[in-house]
């Protein structure tokens, strides 16, 4: 039997720019429910980098991806939000100023407005061409880490370049027993910070840069890597002991349904007003990284933003006559 729901906005996306449209929605006196294709909250945050340190969090000096994505949660609960996980969103129709949003496990959902939060779109890592790679992923290969402490006096060997493979290195060189990172080039393509911290370990000898080398093999049993063998750009081979193999080569992404819907797309990415984040089709707007116009930086706080003009607009286009008292949250607070 179909479910159906009827709310004010339908959000596609829990990740965490996702959780904060929940809450400015809510205090613009919005219901919303949320749509999210993993069986948990938080996106990426939640799926590949719980443990992640992010730095650029205003307020959050220092905040691992897990804790912000729980204290979103938190922050969002007040405004009671219903959500459907485990599920994607298939179709999109509307009519009368009302949209239909139909998931792939039959539950239907009717909203006067539908934020898309969607990241990146749906994603799964990049994984690299190695004969036998899949014997191991979960037990000794991953792609994503949820616990640094089960690589604990291990070796840990980490391929990749960009700031999730440098994050990594530096987070685990306390841990491991050896952290050793393997890139295709002599140059690495994180924050400049993170790149002058990886080379500042590597001085002291603390890790190990194999560059320039790409990943060409492995071997074990049981599930468990024993030998990572990397090759130069000659073709000269390096055996490493290794007790877990990190692979951070980016994610393959796609916008499934939402590139059917008609809404004007650039490069997998969906055209905005940056004035009020709302996407060329009327009534749906688009936050977070999944969003673009002219210089537009994906960081979360940009998202947050986003979400703030979005809900505002949201809230115009429903109440066109009841204009909006415009209140900080200071002065409003929260549902007890």
């Amino acid at each position: 039997m179909t479910k159906q729901y009827n709310t004010d906005v339908a959000i596609i996306g829990a990740g965490p720019v996702g959780l904060f449209a929940i809450f400015e929605c809510g205090m613009v006196g919005l219901n919303c429910h949320v749509i999210d294709a993993l069986e948990e909250i938080g996106g990426q945050c939640t799926a590949l980098y719980p443990e992640k340190p992010i730095y650029d969090i205003a307020g959050l000096p220092n905040v691992r991806a897990g804790d912000l994505i729980a204290n979103l949660e938190k922050q969002s609960a007040p405004y009671k939000p219903t959500y459907h996980l485990g599920q994607s969103v298939d179709s999109l129709t509307e009519k009368d100023g009302t949209f239909t949003l139909t998931t792939s496990k039959g539950t239907q959902i009717q909203a006067r407005a539908v934020i898309i939060a969607g990241g990146a779109g749906a994603f799964g890592p990049n994984r690299p061409p190695i004969e036998g790679l899949e014997n191991f992923e979960g037990t000794s290969v991953f792609y994503a880490i949820r616990n640094k402490e089960q690589f604990r006096d291990k070796n840990v060997i980490i391929a990749g370049g960009g700031d999730s493979a440098l994050d990594w290195t530096i987070a685990l060189e306390p841990i491991a027993k050896s952290v050793t990172i393997v890139h295709r080039r002599e140059k690495f393509r994180g924050a400049p910070d993170s790149v002058s911290k990886l080379h500042a370990l590597a001085d002291a000898e603390k890790i190990t840069l194999q560059t320039p080398y790409q990943l060409k093999s492995i071997a074990g049993q049981n599930g468990q890597v024993e030998t990572v063998t990397v090759a130069d750009l000659d073709g000269e081979t390096v055996d490493l002991n290794a007790d877990a193999l990190l692979c951070f080569f980016g994610l393959a992404t796609s916008l499934g349904a939402i590139s059917e819907w008609g809404i004007d797309i650039e490069k997998k990415e969906l055209r905005i007003n940056q004035e009020t984040s709302e996407t060329s089709l009327s009534g749906v707007y688009a936050v977070g990284d999944i969003a673009t116009y002219p210089h537009k930086l994906k960081l979360i706080l940009t998202g947050f933003a986003e979400c703030a003009q979005a809900a505002h607009s949201i809230y115009d286009r429903i109440n066109p006559d009841k204009p909006l008292h415009f209140e900080y949250s200071t002065t409003k607070g929260t549902p007890k």
